[in-house]
């Protein structure tokens, strides 16, 4: 008897790669967090914060590893000066290869210094050289302006943006030499 459960015992192992690609095969993830609460620091300053209920981990994933956020994401980033802005959304998959980010549903992204405002339903966010973007309808909201359009390319403090489609009421500054 004491043999028998031996060889059961040792024949049960899995080796890591066996378990990472049985849980790729079935589309599983390879890690679950719940409640994210995740603060980058750089030389004791706080850079990011990112808040999630839910993160599912799919770095198994020999093409293409990727994180999700099926429950929703609120990531904020602080420049030198301690200004900030928010991106938040409903749903996000960030592509860890590439460091791009789609987020959709409920799209917003605000800068608190310069009092303006991003809605959309959908957007793209290039973590390496940050800059968002997307092709659907959105509205941009700032000090003085309120535009609609369809096309939308920004750095990530809409500071410098490019719009296409635009309809709404827009203040232009006249600039003398």
């Amino acid at each position: 008897m004491f043999f028998f459960f031996i060889i059961a015992l040792i024949s049960c192992g899995n080796d890591i790669k066996e378990v990472q690609d049985f849980l790729a095969d079935k589309n599983l993830p390879i890690g679950v967090a719940k409640n994210v609460n995740l603060v980058h620091t750089d030389s004791g300053r706080v850079k990011t914060k990112l808040i999630s209920p839910l993160l599912n981990d799919f770095s198994n994933r020999k093409e293409q590893p990727y994180q999700e956020f099926p429950e929703g994401i609120m990531i904020t980033n602080f420049d030198k000066f301690g200004d900030s802005v928010t991106l938040m959304a409903n749903y996000c998959k960030t592509y860890t290869k590439t460091g791009i980010s789609e987020v959709n549903d409920n799209v917003v992204v605000i800068n608190y210094k310069d009092k303006s405002k991003l809605y959309t339903e959908q957007l793209f966010w290039d973590q390496t050289t940050h800059y968002i973007y997307t092709e659907k309808p959105f509205k941009l909201i700032t000090k003085t302006d309120t535009i609609h359009g369809k096309g939308f390319e920004s750095n990530e403090d809409l500071s410098k943006v490019t719009m296409k489609d635009i309809s709404g009421t827009v203040y232009v500054t006249e600039i003398k030499d």
